[in-house]
């Protein structure tokens, strides 16, 4: 088993609240930035964490709503550029001369792509792992091609994922998720994990809150970006890690990325949605290979 690697917790202030954040391996190394997914926080990094640090210093941050984080409400303060501004706040304050690698899981994900593809951003991101969460945009454009060229093989990629989306719908009904959260979800959310993903997590004491805050970031972007994708052109080098047997994301919309990702690397692994707490050293493992790739034809920023 691999020892146990000192974790720093501190706080970094946001541009509307205080994020929690940890933070392993020397503090003057490279940095690789970790965004957990829904309905997680901060801790689901910890042991992809352990296995990175030590070369790097790795940081993983509880998003605005979740874990330790401020907790804001209303849809608005979920919306994409208040998570691209607590992303730019949180590499301010632990990389402000280096470009930092950024590793995304889920929602995460979602969110890093936004970063990852923002002009004012080109420079700060050296590299970027994706896991099981599609960029909301690139995501409208794959639809679209699919409604426009309704071929039998484009309608059943377009069922099927719509299908594996279902919560995202229910998600936009009011109060609903927020009550099974608080009732019932919360407490159970480790059974769930276990009988349904087949990986152990520990009980969460800020899981209710987790869950019924983060619905707000589906409400306030799925709808409003697919319906109106963007032209969103990765601002660095990004691989994308697909799970094929992830209970929610197929395997097809990442295939079209090339035409977003002018250099990337596509991998898919025989794994779930979790990977990274079912296999956290494998994961880690890829992020670190990945990493080394890039850098060794990457001369360090001045």
């Amino acid at each position: 088993m691999k020892p146990s690697i000192p974790c720093t917790t501190f706080d970094i202030q946001g541009p509307d609240g205080t994020l929690r954040a940890d933070s392993w391996g020397p503090p003057d190394a490279p940095v690789i930035v970790l965004v957990h997914g829904y309905p997680d926080n901060r801790s689901e990094w910890r042991d992809v964490a352990e296995h990175l640090a030590g070369p790097y210093r790795v940081v993983a941050y509880d998003v605005r709503g979740a874990g330790e984080s401020f907790k804001p409400t209303g849809r608005a303060a979920y919306k994409l550029d208040r998570l691209l501004a607590d992303f730019t706040a949180v590499i301010d304050a632990v990389s402000p001369n280096q470009p930092v690698h950024l590793v995304a899981h889920d929602w995460g994900s979602v969110q890093s792509w936004e970063f990852a593809t923002e002009p004012a951003l080109k420079g700060r991101i050296a590299s970027y792992v994706s896991c099981s969460g599609p960029c909301l945009d690139h995501l409208g454009f794959w639809i679209r091609s699919r409604l426009l060229k309704p071929t039998p093989a484009h309608v059943y990629q377009l069922t099927v994922q719509m299908l594996k989306s279902w919560y995202v719908y229910m998600f936009q009904l009011p109060w609903l998720a927020e009550l099974q959260w608080h009732t019932f979800l919360g407490r159970g959310w480790p059974w769930v994990m276990r009988h349904l993903e087949g990986v152990e997590i520990h009980p969460r004491a800020t899981q209710n809150t987790d869950g019924a805050n983060g619905v707000w970031l589906y409400r306030a972007n799925v709808f409003q970006r697919l319906l109106a994708p963007r032209e969103r052109h990765a601002q660095a080098p990004v691989m994308v890690l697909v799970p094929i047997k992830d209970n929610y994301v197929t395997r097809w919309p990442s295939q079209d990325l090339p035409l977003w990702v002018p250099q990337l690397e596509r991998e898919e692994i025989d794994a779930g949605h979790w990977v990274l707490i079912s296999d956290p050293r494998g994961f880690a493992n890829k992020v670190r290979s990945f990493i080394e790739r890039v850098s060794a034809q990457t001369p360090p920023a001045a």
